[in-house]
């Protein structure tokens, strides 16, 4: 299937899954998730409507953002070593992955070289694996208390990964859980301002997601396809 084939099918998956719940189709912003494909299949995508853009490494993502960084709106989405801070911060207009108190110091610090503001999301691990990183859900509001001292980060909001399910429906409860806690940190005292984003739902799972809260839905296989890539 066509690139443009695949994005009209998204499309139409999106609206349905606002339909069904409720909302607004603007309300939801598509992340294509490019790791697993060519620069130039990513600048096809940002051709095509698509202007953010998800990777996991920097190594990856280096080429397309060297030619889309004046284009596209760059998503850290994968987990970030604090070693890999200096790389990161600068191209990436949003951190996805922010789950430890070490790694909001690095953040801070190269922020503050780089004289700007990083915006943030705190990755929080739902469901529990032990093969998924991210914060329990009883650590996030101990970290978003550490945040409000560094100045360079400003926190919008959550991400989670649900556990791959044959049936995209069982997801559901960890999508729930996600927009719920979101929903009592924003009640509580702990934010000047309130969390506003969801970045939740996958190629297997986005209209789930959807049903349940996400702002960001993170397309890869659906929306770019996959490739055997060989680039430096």
């Amino acid at each position: 299937m066509a690139l443009e084939s695949r994005l009209r099918d998204v499309e139409n998956r999106l609206e349905q899954a606002c339909s069904r719940s409720g909302r607004r189709r603007e309300d939801v912003r598509i992340i294509a998730v490019t790791k697993y494909v060519s620069t130039a299949t990513a600048e096809a995508v940002v051709r095509a409507g698509v202007t953010h853009i998800g990777e996991n490494r920097w190594p990856d993502a280096k080429a397309k953002w060297e030619a889309l960084g004046d284009q596209a709106v760059f998503h850290y989405i994968g987990s970030l070593q604090t070693n890999k801070v200096k790389d990161v911060i600068g191209k990436f207009d949003y951190i996805h992955s922010l789950d430890r108190l070490s790694l909001a110091e690095a953040i801070q610090k190269r922020a503050q070289a780089l004289d700007l503001t990083v915006s943030c999301l705190l990755q929080v691990n739902v469901s529990g694996e032990l093969s998924k990183h991210g914060l329990e859900p009883g650590a996030v509001r101990p970290l978003l208390e550490e945040l409000r001292r560094f100045d360079r980060i400003k926190p919008i909001g959550l991400m989670t990964m649900a556990p791959y399910e044959s049936e995209s429906e069982e997801t559901r409860p960890v999508f729930r859980a996600l927009r719920q806690l979101r929903d009592e940190l924003n009640a509580s005292s702990v934010l000047d301002e309130p969390l506003t984003e969801l970045s939740m739902g996958m190629s297997n799972d986005f209209e789930v997601a959807v049903e349940e809260g996400a702002t960001w839905v993170r397309l890869g296989t659906v929306l770019v396809g996959k490739e055997e890539i060989e680039e430096g």
